[in-house]
């Protein structure tokens, strides 16, 4: 079989019918047979076949990975779809059309997009995944200081938006978590901060025992924010406030003391500046303790050292002291009128300090208590004693104005006369409510005596005594008045007959007779109620205790004044009425 051969220019002269005419010039000269020419013309046709049939299996093959190729690309396009959750690609064609290649050329650009947003959204999931784990390690404590997780593996067969926004749903659910979280260890952090401060303690050293990312140095966002964290954080606090708590009961009975100490041997302003950062916390409370350093340990153990070396200053200097107490509760008596021994009492503290059992603590508990209960009776006494002096103040109101009343220049334009008759009229009101005031003053004192059970008592006398005197004294005196009165009708009248039968007055300076009214003088003539009764009064009122703190008497105390111009100058009328009795001659 031959080969025809033909000139193809992009061959050039070389073609295979050329040399198939090489070849049979060859054979020509070789001399081969037909036979054997005819053996080789058909070994080259089988191997011509064979380079074809290698050919067409090549192409064969070119084609199924082609289709295959197509059938994966479009595979995978469907299913990056559905795992990105999109329905279709725009530039797709809707049909299958034209060669393989074009087909393939067409679904490569959307395939490629596709395949960067798939990348782009494994990214986004990936990004999203390690945020929501770090939080979760964060949360639950199992992320350590200073630890970085690895990049968490992503489902791909499942990328849409929904599930991506199911996780930005539960990062930002997390994240918000997180700063709750924070705010509250801040806030503890905070606490633990001026808890230390005012307790002297290093809060470096106390917060990182719960944690060391709880450090200043540390940024927020990288603080612990975990249960345990937390709940160390909350016991710590509550920690440091009952220390605060213990620690400030201490320095207020500390400072209490110091202050008692002080005031107790009158310690100068200079040996009490060093502790004013103690005392100053006496009346405040403990939230308003924030001075730094004030509750600290070295504080404290200052304040004791200076109340244990008060006390042993105290018990050196405990008969001062005691007498300096003992003054003050003579003090308190004197003022509520209440009549004590002193002498014995001043003896029985000697006696104390002197014994071999003596206890400074207990002799002071004992007087602080006994400066207590007078206090409190003289708190139950003091509305009586403020009727009391009420009671002599309109006594001594009503002796000044028996004198003005005696004064026959009271009229006269001298200077200040104004004043004397303004008094007048105030103290003319003021003595007509004696008798209101001694009845409030009685019903009062029973009262009180029936509700202690004892009698009530002024300077040593029972008050009720001494009223119940005066009443009677005024009384006699009204009756007094009252007689002069009539006395004084009986000589104008038998000055007016002497008058009518001789025509002269008797003479003022001839005594008719040296008899004296009876009676004129029987309680001291107008002064029964200011003269006798008052003397009466400050004889009563002598016997009890009025002694001040150097033992004198205290004049300053208010009592019913002995009105002995009065007493005087009634005398003097007394006298001159009763030498009217009879007729005079001129």
């Amino acid at each position: 079989m031959g080969v025809a051969g033909h000139n193809d220019p992009l061959l050039g002269d070389t073609t295979c019918g050329s040399l198939l005419q090489q070849l049979q010039v060859i054979w020509d000269e070789v001399g081969e047979s037909d036979e054997d020419r005819d053996k080789m013309l058909l070994q080259l046709e089988q191997e011509c076949l064979d380079v074809y049939r290698r050919k067409v299996d090549q192409a064969s093959s070119s084609r199924a990975r082609l289709l295959q190729q197509l059938a994966n690309s479009k595979s995978e396009l469907t299913r990056l779809l559905s795992a990105l959750g999109e329905l279709s690609v725009s530039g797709i064609p809707d049909k299958a059309t034209g060669t393989i290649k074009e087909q393939l050329a067409a679904i490569s650009p959307s395939l490629e997009l596709i395949c960067r947003k798939r990348d782009s959204r494994v990214k986004e999931f990936a990004e999203v995944q390690l945020q929501i784990q770090t939080l979760c390690g964060e949360i639950t404590g199992n992320l350590q200081f200073g630890e970085h997780l690895e990049t968490p593996h992503v489902n791909e067969d499942d990328l849409s938006v929904k599930k991506l926004n199911e996780f930005l749903f539960e990062l930002q659910a997390l994240q918000k978590e997180k700063s709750n979280r924070l705010h509250k260890i801040l806030e503890y952090v905070s606490s633990v901060h001026d808890l230390c401060s005012v307790l002297g303690m290093d809060f470096v050293g106390t917060v990182t025992e719960v944690h060391p990312s709880l450090d200043d140095s540390v940024g927020v966002q990288s603080k612990s924010i975990s249960d345990e964290t937390l709940s160390k954080l909350s016991k710590m606090v509550i920690g440091l406030q009952e220390e605060k708590s213990k620690r400030f009961a201490k320095i207020q009975a500390l400072a209490s003391q110091l202050s008692d100490l002080w005031n107790l041997m009158d310690a100068p302003v200079e040996e009490r500046q060093p502790f004013h950062l103690i005392t100053c916390n006496m009346s405040s409370t403990l939230d308003e303790v924030t001075v730094p350093g004030a509750l600290a340990l070295d504080v404290i153990e200052e304040a004791e050292l200076e109340v244990e070396r008060l006390d042993q200053l105290k018990a050196s200097r405990m008969k001062d002291i005691a007498f300096k107490k003992q003054i003050e509760l003579e003090d308190i008596y004197a003022r509520a009128h209440i009549a004590i021994d002193t002498s014995a009492a001043r003896d029985r503290i000697m006696s104390i300090i002197e014994s071999s059992s003596f206890q400074p603590s207990e002799l002071l508990a004992d007087m602080e208590n006994q400066i207590l209960r007078a206090n409190e009776e003289a708190l139950s006494r003091k509305d009586i004693l403020e009727k009391v002096d009420r009671w002599m103040s309109a006594c001594e109101e009503e002796s000044w104005l028996e004198d003005y009343s005696r004064d026959d220049n009271r009229y006269s334009a001298t200077r200040g006369a104004h004043l004397n008759l303004k008094r007048a009229e105030k103290a003319r009101v003021l003595v007509n409510k004696i008798p209101a005031i001694v009845d409030t003053l009685v019903a009062k004192t029973r009262a009180w005596e029936q509700e202690h059970g004892l009698p009530f008592t002024y300077d040593g006398v029972p008050l009720l005594a001494m009223l119940d005197e005066y009443k009677v004294l005024r009384q006699e005196k009204e009756d007094e008045k009252r007689r002069m009165r009539d006395q004084k009708k009986i000589n104008d009248q038998l000055a007016a007959e002497q008058e009518k039968l001789f025509g002269l007055k008797p003479s003022p300076a001839r005594p008719q007779s040296s008899r004296k009214v009876a009676g004129a003088r029987a309680n001291g003539g107008g002064g029964a109620v200011n003269g006798t009764p008052v003397r009466r009064l400050s004889a009563l009122q002598s016997g009890g205790r009025t002694a001040s703190r150097d033992g004198r008497r205290d004049a300053a105390r208010p009592v019913a004044p002995v009105n002995y111009v009065a007493i005087a100058k009634e005398d003097a009328a007394s006298q001159a009425s009763s030498n009217h009795t009879g007729p005079c001659t001129p």
